[in-house]
C-alpha cells in the first residue's frame, strides 16, 4: 500500500475518487513554504468524510493523503492547461486560489520528481482499480469528488451553485447517465449546473471513455453546503441533507448504467 493514498475495495461498479482532501506535507517540502502555504487553504475540506456513505453503498474509494500543494492529482503530468483563457493553478501550484505565494521566493520545485513520487502512484492505482471493475462488471463508473469555497473572486464571479457537475461537455460520460444524474440533481434542494465553470479536470477527462464503457463525472461542491467556510469545521446538520442528495446522485448514476 502506498502512503500517497488510502483505498477501500468495493462491491459495485463504482469508484469514488477524492484527490484534493489530503493535508499532509512532506518534511523536506515544508521549510520552503510560507505561512499561508502551510495553512493549505485550498484543500477540499472534509470531502472524504462527506462521502463515507459511499462505502455503505458498496462503492470503492481512493483518497489522497498529501495536499494538492505537493502535487495536484487532477492536473495532467505535463501540466497542460485544462481551461483555455482562465487562470491555471498548475500541477505544483505556486500561488493559492486567492493569489498568495505558497513558497518563499527563490524556491526551486522539482516537478518531475514530485510527479513520480506523489502523482503517479495515485493514478496507477486509479487506473488499475477501474480496470478491475470493468473486468468484473463489463463497465466502470468513476465519480470524482471535489469541493471549493463558495466565493473565489480570482477564479469565478459571484457565488458558486452548490452542485457543479462536469462531464467534459458530454465527452467523459454517456448522455443517458449524464441525464439521469442531472435529473436527480435538479430534484434536490440545491441549485445544480452542468458543464459550467467546472467541466471536469484531468481525472474526469482522462479516465472517462464512454466508448470503452468507462463513465466519469466530476462533482464540485460549494463548501457552504456542508461546513462553516470561516472556521473550516464540518457541519453535521448542514451535511445531512447533502448526503441524502449525494446518495441519490450516485444511485442514479448506477441505475442508469445498469439500464
Amino acid at each position: 500500500m502506498s502512503d500517497v493514498y488510502s483505498f477501500r475495495e468495493g462491491r459495485i461498479p463504482l469508484l469514488v475518487s477524492v484527490p484534493h482532501d489530503g493535508w499532509q506535507i512532506p518534511a523536506d517540502i515544508l521549510p520552503d513554504m510560507t505561512g499561508t502555504g502551510r495553512g493549505i487553504p485550498d484543500t477540499d475540506w472534509h470531502v472524504s468524510k462527506l462521502y463515507e456513505f459511499a462505502s455503505d453503498l458498496g462503492a470503492a474509494m481512493i483518497v489522497a493523503n498529501y495536499s494538492r500543494y505537493v502535487v495536484d492529482l487532477n492536473r495532467p503530468a505535463d501540466d497542460a492547461a485544462l481551461y483555455e483563457g482562465q487562470i491555471a493553478t498548475g500541477i505544483c501550484p505556486s500561488r493559492t486560489f486567492a493569489g498568495h505565494e505558497i513558497y518563499f521566493e527563490g524556491t526551486a520545485i522539482d516537478i518531475g520528481a514530485r510527479v513520480e513520487r506523489y502523482w503517479r502512484p495515485y493514478h496507477d492505482k486509479l487506473d488499475a482499480a477501474l480496470a478491475e471493475i470493468k473486468e468484473e462488471f463489463g463497465y466502470a463508473l468513476l465519480w470524482d469528488a471535489h469541493s471549493i469555497p463558495s466565493r473565489v473572486p480570482r477564479l469565478f464571479d459571484g457565488e458558486l451553485p452548490v452542485l457543479n457537475l462536469g462531464t467534459w461537455n458530454q465527452r467523459s460520460c454517456d448522455l443517458s447517465l449524464e441525464n439521469a444524474v442531472m435529473a436527480a440533481a435538479q430534484a434536490s434542494p440545491y441549485e445544480a449546473v452542468l458543464n459550467a465553470r467546472f467541466k471536469g479536470g484531468y481525472i474526469t477527462r482522462h479516465y472517462g471513455r464512454p466508448a470503452a464503457h468507462v463513465h466519469a463525472i466530476q462533482l464540485e461542491l460549494a463548501q457552504r453546503a456542508y461546513m462553516n467556510e470561516k472556521s473550516l469545521e464540518y457541519d453535521q446538520e448542514k451535511a445531512f441533507p447533502l448526503i441524502q442528495t449525494l446518495t441519490n446522485l450516485l444511485r442514479a448514476f448506477q441505475e442508469a448504467a445498469r439500464r
